[in-house]
């Protein structure tokens, strides 16, 4: 299966998790967890949910509106299901890490232990610092060139990834808070 329908099948099992869902608002939803620029066509959503109650992973319910229109399947996420996306929440290799796959991750981390939380953010600390490295030698080797936007966006870049990585420290501090405190944390995140 390839990544994008890794992650896609992530996120559908997370947020069944919170709910059942008809296909439109799924994919509305998922819009909010994969980012504005990952939109997720109906072609690629139904292949996904036939496949996943397939494994028996999600079931499907129809109920039909009044004025004989089709009807609205509902989608609910089985227990066999919840142990499949806590399986997947609980890895916390450098897939879970990678700019792909670390906004999904995220948007689930409240069902993920602090630990994993913790390791996730420490292995994405790594991969911006190797960014932060490139970008910031690319910047150098820019000033060279007499294209002034060029530059501009390497210097933009750098910007970005020290942001990032500030907010990943930040967000590494309160995890090994959590994992030192297993207190439910406060509205600290």
């Amino acid at each position: 299966m390839s990544r994008r329908g890794t992650v896609l099948e992530f996120a559908v099992l997370g947020l069944l998790h919170e709910a059942p869902l008809h296909g439109y608002e799924l994919r509305k939803r998922l819009t909010g967890v994969l980012g504005a620029f990952r939109v997720v066509s109906y072609g690629s959503l139904y292949p996904c949910l036939a496949k996943l109650s397939r494994k028996g992973l999600i079931t499907e319910s129809a109920s039909f509106a009044p004025g004989g229109r089709r009807p609205r399947i509902t989608y609910e996420i089985t227990d066999e299901g919840r142990d499949v996306f806590a399986d997947q929440l609980s890895r916390s290799g450098p897939a879970s890490w990678d700019d792909d796959n670390f906004d999904v991750h995220f948007a689930f981390f409240s069902r993920a232990s602090a630990e994993v939380r913790l390791r996730i953010l420490e292995g994405r600390r790594l991969r911006l610092q190797e960014r932060l490295e490139r970008s910031r030698e690319q910047a150098r080797d820019s000033r060279s060139t007499r294209d002034s936007y060029i530059a501009e966006l390497f210097r933009h870049d750098v910007e970005s990834t020290e942001r990032e990585v500030g907010w990943v420290n930040e967000l590494i501090e309160i995890e090994r808070k959590a994992v030192a405190d297993p207190r439910p944390l406060s509205s600290e995140v």
